[in-house]
Formats: C-alpha cells, structure tokens, sequence
C-alpha cells in the first residue's frame, strides 16, 4: 500500500454477521444508520433461528442502506465476512472501505469516526482493547487473562505488527481487501482475524494502525465466545503456521 496521505473513505460498508440477535439487530441498525458517516450496512445471517434473518430482511425493504446475505447450511464467522466482502467489492456504486464488527454492541458504534479518522494514516485500523485508551467493561479476571494470552501468542507466532490481533472490530481499505490472496485463506473462527491480519500486513504490504476502543461484554443475546473457541482457536492458528512454514519450505513467501 502506498505510505502517501490519503484522503478518509467516503463511502463504508459495514459487514455485520449474526447469529440469534434478534434482540440485537434493530438497535444495531438504528445506531449505525444514524452516524454522520457514508454507511451502508451488510447483514450476514447464518439461518439464525430466533428470526434475525427475517428482521434484518424487513429493515432491508425499508431502507436501501441495508442489504442482507442469509447462509443456509453455512456457519463461521470467516466465511461470513468472506461473504460481506464479495458483495461489497462488487457493488456497482463502489465503496472505499468495509469495516467488519459485532452485531452485539461489544464493538460501540460510536467508536466508528474515530477508526475513520485513523485510517487517514493507515490502510487497517484496528479497534483495540490493548493500547492506551482501550480496555474491556464488564470483564470477569479469568476471561481478561484468556484474551491478553491469546493475543500474545498470536503476535509472537505471526510476528503481527499489532497487540490485539483477535479484534474483529476493523476498518479495511478496499485496496487492501483486493490484494489479499484470499484463496489461501483456510482458518475458521477466530482464527480467520489472525490469518487475515497477517496476510494484510505481509502480502497486502499494509500500514496496520491500531485505534483504542472500550470492550464491552453483551447485555441482550448469549455469547458465542468460550473455553471451547478459544481451543479450536489456538489449534487452528498452529496448523496455519505449519502451513506456513511448509510453503516457506517450498519456496513460497509467507
């Protein structure tokens, strides 16, 4: 990516997976919606079955800001916003950047001109809860330590240029989101946030800034994280860095 100035997008898609938040989503909507910023927003449903398809369909037919992607048979947080970032890309308006979030309030939508602001400089901005400003609210001990060690692992294993390298909470430049080989891209879950990080800042070449941000815990819906994902999590991030290492072996570049 360049390292000359740029211009902030002017216009933003937001690519909001869901799964049950049905609670969530209309207030979701009704606060991105009400930013003064150039939104238009993708709802990614995974046939949720508490509705939030349904929801999300009926606020789409209201408002051509609103477009919505329903997944049958089709689960995970990476494919989903594989999914946002092809409809995006694809658009005939155009769009200058995509910023990915939790549709369960955890990411403030408040926090959104600020990651805009700081992509003035950078071509990811990355909402963190691990530079000075940012944090989590509402966060027992056991979970805190859990994150802070995840996110060290994670950083030491991909040498990443950032401390909170699990934040979903992210704002690309298009340009960046159309160098990434994305048919590389094999990781699920959580995981998919490190390989697409990493893939960013070494193959993309991407200035990588991070932005404070306020992590809060959800207060409607059930969360999806736990002991379970985070497991997988690290499993999956050891076999991205075997296969790595082998493409290295063979004569790829990481």
């Amino acid at each position: 990516m360049s390292k000359n100035k740029r211009k902030n997008p002017r216009e933003i898609w937001v690519v909001l997976p869901t799964y049950n938040e049905a609670e969530n989503l209309p207030p979701m909507l009704d606060a991105l919606l009400s930013l003064d910023l150039a939104l238009k927003i993708i709802v990614v449903d995974d046939a949720s079955p508490d509705g939030t398809g349904e929801i999300a369909e009926r606020a789409a037919l209201g408002n051509s800001r609103i477009q919505v992607i329903r997944r049958i048979g089709e689960r995970g947080l990476g494919t989903a916003y594989l999914a946002g970032f092809r409809l995006a890309l694809a658009a005939d308006d155009g769009v200058d950047a995509i910023l990915t979030m939790d549709c369960d309030f955890s990411h403030d939508p408040a926090a959104i001109p600020a990651l805009v602001e700081a992509l003035d400089s950078a071509d990811v901005v990355v909402g963190s809860r691990y530079v000075a400003g940012g944090g989590t609210r509402n966060w027992g001990f056991h979970r805190k330590i859990l994150s802070a060690s995840a996110n060290r692992f994670a950083r030491a294993l991909f040498r990443l240029p950032v401390r909170d390298c699990t934040s979903g909470f992210r704002l690309y430049r298009r340009e960046v989101l159309e160098a990434v080989p994305w048919q590389r891209v094999r990781s699920t879950g959580y995981a998919f946030l490190v390989e697409t990080l990493h893939l960013a800042a070494r193959r993309a070449n991407a200035r990588v800034k991070e932005a404070p941000i306020q992590f809060a815990d959800r207060t409607r819906g059930s969360t999806k994280m736990g002991l379970r994902e985070v497991a997988v999590g690290v499993i999956n991030l050891l076999r991205l860095k075997a296969d790595l290492f082998r493409n290295q072996r063979d004569g790829e570049s990481d």
